[in-house]
């Protein structure tokens, strides 16, 4: 993405101001997409989202980084949706905001305001040209559901990598204290008595990686057991063509006699890039476990993605095709259709 402009804090009236008596240079970027969606579902729940619509949807990326004394780094990312729908329904344009402290040899410490943590990063490794399979469906999605609690208000140690007889090592810690909610203003508390935290890990070498990672949300309540949702994925890269394949399990909270529903699901996807041109095709399956008090799971959800995009300069050019089987554990279909066009300057 090349640099829009570069603006000086006196420029902004303080309002990006850094604490301090020293003026930070923030570097501000964008991007902005054209999208042709249409949409058509035979079950109930789909039937509000069918139809035809062209939207557009533009960012704006602030970036600010310098050195310490001791020879570290700090830098400061945000991220503003500019899209109105987002704007509307989230209660701000800020989608991303993060701190990270590089200390070199020790690793990195990253603080996520609004998103951004290792283990949201990790959610779904899957290989595409252009968004994840759960993007284009109605269905209330569980396989990226690892890292979600903890994403937001939260810190992150990140090791370094390491080098063991020529495979590269690296793991992360994330805490949350008020696992579940968004981050406080700063000075402020959360009223979320819940904390969380979750660890990942990964090894790689010769174009094949091993990952996964847990995470454990404390429950508030005075009796039950904790929810845990834990991942697990293999990915090969050679050249032009990546593939992968991933798991995941969520161990729903069980409190005041209530039993939670688990959900587990697994996917996999495979992508071809070369010159200007990406293609990708993903499958994801998840399921609704049964419990004590339901006889029967929910029936199998069956979520595809075909895809490709083509760069053309500054322009991509992006077309998606996604098909959901089963939308929440019921018996029906939902079919969606993006075209999309989008630049970055």
């Amino acid at each position: 993405m090349n640099k829009l402009t570069k603006v000086g804090i006196s420029a902004l009236a303080g309002s990006l101001a850094v604490v301090g008596a020293n003026a930070s240079e923030y570097s501000v970027t964008g991007d902005s997409q054209v999208v042709y969606s249409s949409a058509q579902g035979n079950e109930a729940d789909a039937v509000a989202s069918n139809g035809k619509g062209i939207g557009v949807d533009t960012d704006i990326y602030f970036n600010a980084s310098g050195e310490l004394d001791n020879g570290w780094t700090v830098s400061f990312f945000s991220a503003m949706d500019m899209e109105q729908s987002n704007a509307a329904t989230s209660g701000g344009l800020n989608s991303s905001a993060q701190v990270t402290v590089g200390m070199g040899s020790l690793g990195t410490i990253q603080f996520n305001d609004i998103s951004g943590s290792a283990a949201n990063g990790i959610d779904d490794v899957l290989p595409k040209a252009y968004e994840e399979v759960w993007d284009g469906t109605t269905h209330s999605s569980s396989f990226h559901s690892f890292g979600a609690s903890t994403q937001s208000g939260s810190v992150d140690y990140r090791t370094p990598s390491f080098d063991l007889g020529g495979a590269s090592i690296s793991a992360t810690y994330t805490y949350d204290p008020n696992a579940g909610a968004g981050a406080p203003s700063a000075g402020g508390v959360s009223s979320t008595a819940q904390s969380g935290q979750a660890v990942t890990a990964k090894i790689s070498m010769a174009g094949l990686t091993l990952g996964g990672g847990y995470e454990e949300i404390n429950t508030s309540k005075q009796s039950g057991d904790d929810n845990s949702v834990a991942t697990g994925y293999v990915l090969y890269s050679n050249g032009p063509l990546s593939i992968g394949y991933q798991e995941m399990y969520n161990n729903a909270e069980h409190a005041s006699g209530t039993v939670g529903r688990d959900n587990e699901g697994d996917g996999y996807g495979i992508s071809f890039s070369q010159d200007n041109y990406s293609l990708s095709y993903a499958e994801v399956e998840e399921t609704e476990k049964a419990v004590a008090a339901v006889t029967t799971a929910n029936s199998t959800v069956e979520m595809e993605a075909l895809q490709a995009t083509y760069t053309m300069g500054a322009a991509t050019l992006g077309v998606s095709m996604y098909e959901t089987n089963n939308p929440e554990g019921t018996t029906g279909k939902y079919e969606e259709t993006e075209i999309s066009v989008s630049f970055a300057f």
